[in-house]
């Protein structure tokens, strides 16, 4: 099973770790490396395109299956979250999986809100007429595991609560509609393959006016060029009030890096994921070893977190979270990448 990265890539070890951190495209690495030079040179807009902030942004509505007016920009999931966590009244209660993902449960934890905590498994039964918000990750970062999605939804709907999804470990290989949460926050560093820095929120139209741009400067204005001095008038009638400042470094990475996803398809990147998570699990049952069941393209086995090392000498780059090995598998990887690690794995 070849690659889908073609020339894009050339990474000098068996990096199975995008859960972690992805690779930058060839397009990308010169994107920064141009904007860096402009900067180092002192040319006039030297310090950033617009042009390339907004074009990151329609690439990722399309990916994800909502309108760029629904898309809001900033530099990490954990202050989308604050953002939404400092717009519930006082008192809301949260309802949250077990084992959550920090940057996803730490603001609702620092507000006078009620936070409750189920097993993932089980989570839309604890939704009930009380909770404001169900928060949970669409792909748990420390097994893998799926989240029932639809379930989650039906059970918010039937209580009237409100649904924010981290689509971090997700977007880029899962098949995503944002549209169908009121919020979803995705940060670009893993499988959309773009630098620390870069990250998005989605609002549906309705949810917009439950949130409050606390952080809003210039960028959120409906009139960005007329709002340099004193407050902004008129935050931006889309979800761009709710943008942060943009690092540009980052999002002229991003504007190429998101294309190529799209060149690809996130349904052919799925289907190649899944392939060689399906083809390492069933070599390590072989190898006498219990991964997380499941079709996820990441790939946790408990208990052998400390053979991370092992690997590492090897030149195989993984992840070791919670006690478990942690491989993820994305469009540069091959099955000639599992087969390695499985041979190192069986000593």
């Amino acid at each position: 099973m070849d690659t889908l990265g073609g020339a894009e890539f050339a990474p000098t070890s068996t990096y199975l770790n995008t859960s972690s951190c992805g690779l930058w495209p060839r397009r990308s690495v010169e994107a920064v490396g141009r904007l860096a030079q402009e900067i180092a040179d002192g040319r006039p807009e030297g310090s950033g395109s617009t042009g390339a902030v907004e074009a990151a942004r329609a690439s990722f509505a399309r990916l994800t299956g909502v309108s760029a007016d629904r898309v809001a920009l900033g530099g990490s999931v954990a202050v989308h979250v604050g953002l939404i966590a400092a717009s519930l009244p006082a008192g809301a209660e949260v309802v949250v999986p077990e084992g959550e993902f920090s940057s996803m449960v730490t603001p609702f934890t620092t507000r006078d809100l009620k936070v409750r905590y189920a097993p993932l498994d089980s989570l839309a039964e604890a939704v009930g007429p009380g909770t404001a918000l169900v928060a949970l990750s669409a792909v748990q970062s420390a097994d893998g595991r799926i989240a029932d999605l639809p379930a989650v939804r039906a059970a918010a709907a039937a209580h009237g609560a409100r649904v924010l999804l981290d689509a971090s470990q997700a977007a880029g290989w899962l098949p995503l509609d944002a549209g169908r949460y009121d919020y979803t926050v995705t940060g670009g560093f893993k499988y959309l393959l773009c630098p620390r820095g870069a990250s998005f929120l989605t609002v549906t139209e309705e949810a917009q006016e439950s949130l409050v741009p606390v952080h809003a400067g210039l960028f959120a204005a409906e009139d960005p060029e007329g709002s340099t001095y004193g407050p902004v008038e008129e935050f931006a009638r889309s979800a761009r009030r709710y943008d942060e400042p943009p690092s540009y470094l980052a999002y002229h990475a991003a504007a190429q890096s998101l294309p190529l996803l799209e060149e690809i398809g996130i349904g052919t990147v799925h289907a190649h994921n899944t392939a060689l998570a399906a083809r390492f699990r069933v070599g390590l049952t072989e190898l006498g070893h219990e991964p997380v069941p499941g079709d996820s393209g990441i790939v946790a086995v408990p208990g052998l977190g400390g053979r991370r090392p092992l690997l590492a000498r090897a030149g195989i780059v993984v992840s070791a979270r919670a006690g478990n090995l942690r491989v993820s598998f994305h469009l540069y990887n091959s099955a000639a990448d599992v087969d390695r690690a499985l041979d190192v794995l069986s000593g």
